[in-house]
């Protein structure tokens, strides 16, 4: 599987992006997708999650109720809709697929991985 990450970019705080990830080489309907993030000198965290139907979804205590997660399994896409954008959200953005078993927080639990998008949002 291969995934890529794009609609990362420039945006002054209070403002919005849409980022995409798209799955090549297999159905993204096969898995829990997530979105993590890493900003320089940090480790990669947990930003949010959403399960095959898309009925269940997780966010991350910074992130819940400016971030809105979604996935397209027709068009094999999932997408992270960030709205209200703080200095603090500037990080490198990556999306990825859960295996089996383990939780939906855990990078490690991720079995794939596309290549990030930066956003950086200015004060």
């Amino acid at each position: 599987v291969q995934l890529q990450a794009s609609g990362g970019g420039l945006v002054q705080a209070g403002g919005s992006l849409r980022l995409s990830c798209a799955a090549s080489g297999r159905s993204l309907r096969s898995y829990p997708v997530g979105w993590f993030r890493q900003a320089p000198g940090k480790e990669r965290e947990f930003v949010a999650a959403i399960f095959w139907s898309g009925d269940s979804t997780y966010y991350s205590n910074a992130v819940k109720g400016r971030f809105t997660i979604s996935r397209d399994d027709a068009k094999n896409t999932a997408s992270l809709q960030m709205d209200n954008l703080k200095p603090e959200d500037t990080a490198v953005y990556y999306c990825g697929l859960k295996g089996s078993g383990g939780t939906y927080y855990e990078r490690s639990d991720y079995v794939y991985w596309g290549r990030g998008t930066q956003v950086t949002v200015s004060s």
